[in-house]
């Protein structure tokens, strides 16, 4: 008689001060999930939230969850282990000394430990990302790198995978992990199934960049040149955006605007549009079946030896190997 496989046991760890996007974005992705999976015939995770102590963590938006204590796992297969990130997270690693001690303690008996935007600091205290290269929240990735000097920090990924440790971006980005932990385990077709449940994309690649450039800009300074940047996006097709063109937009001479813009936002006129393009060409070769050629075009390069060009000085890689690097994420 064959028996029943066990259920895939998820653990997904809370604590005082945690983000609640963090845990009930992927939560929820794990649950719609296991309800496929059961419609499917398949054994659907078993989903428990857990805290050192047990019993309701408040979060720092201030709801409350009620936890079971980790310990009732102990001795338990533990399939993942999935830990939130924090808003405040440098002063919540003062308080989680017990939280952390169990998390590293429970590692090496789990298929593998995952982690949420500053979740990676929990996991990093706990010795697990020790020459691991690991994503964490964009805003914290300095900091995580100076604290914990023995990681390696992917300022641009959406989540990484270093097995057994999987870790990713901020808030929202730990939906993307939590879909391709499942699109891992259970197949792209049910994965694809959740997505559409929840709306979401299936998944931004894994090295798909957090920010976008237009968002860079944004973040910088005030308004100044929103309005510009909206005109570059919605013109990138035209390989004639030069400074003179750009200046006229905002009613400036080419070199009173050249050094305004750069006082405001970091880089001279001539890298934003450059910026801006190899945004717009990485967003085609994820999600569209253009050729490279198309692409240059279509995104103001003019041809595909200056697409190569830029994309090997701005991102290290060619626009193929960027596209086939995403195809294997």
């Amino acid at each position: 008689m064959t028996s029943t496989p066990a259920a895939p046991l998820v653990l997904f760890v809370a604590f005082p001060g945690m983000g609640l996007l963090d845990l009930t974005g992927p939560q929820t992705v794990f649950w719609c999930a296991a309800k496929r999976m059961a419609e499917r015939g398949l054994v659907p995770y078993e989903r428990h939230t857990v805290s050192a102590d047990g019993g309701l963590v408040v979060t720092a938006e201030g709801v409350a969850l009620d936890t079971l204590p980790a310990a009732q796992f102990a001795g338990r297969a533990i399939d993942t282990i999935l830990v939130p990130g924090a808003p405040g997270i440098s002063a919540v690693l003062a308080d989680v000394g017990t939280t952390v001690d169990w998390i590293a303690g429970a590692a090496p008996h789990a298929r593998r430990v995952t982690s949420v935007c500053t979740g990676a600091f929990l996991l990093a205290q706990g010795g697990l990302l020790d020459g691991r290269r690991v994503a964490t929240h964009w805003n914290m990735a300095d900091v995580l790198e100076q604290r914990f000097p023995a990681l390696e920090v992917d300022r641009e990924a959406i989540f990484v995978r270093q097995d057994p440790v999987w870790t990713s971006a901020g808030v929202t980005a730990g939906i993307d992990l939590a879909l391709a932990l499942v699109e891992e385990d259970c197949g792209r077709a049910l994965a694809m199934d959740v997505a559409r449940e929840l709306v979401v994309f299936m998944k931004r690649a894994g090295g798909q960049a957090q920010e976008s450039e237009l968002l860079r800009a944004q973040v910088r300074d005030d308004a100044a040149f929103d309005a510009l940047h909206g005109w570059i996006l919605d013109n990138l097709h035209d390989a004639g955006l030069t400074v003179e063109r750009l200046a006229a937009r905002v009613h400036m001479s080419a070199r009173n605007f050249a050094r305004v813009y750069k006082q405001k936002t970091g880089r001279p006129p001539a890298k934003a549009v450059e910026l801006f393009r190899i945004g717009a060409a990485k967003r085609m070769l994820e999600q569209s079946e253009a050729n490279l050629a198309q692409v240059a075009r279509q995104c103001g390069f003019g041809d595909e030896d200056r697409m190569c060009t830029a994309f090997r000085r701005n991102l290290g890689e060619t626009p193929s190997a960027y596209r086939k690097r995403l195809a294997g994420a």
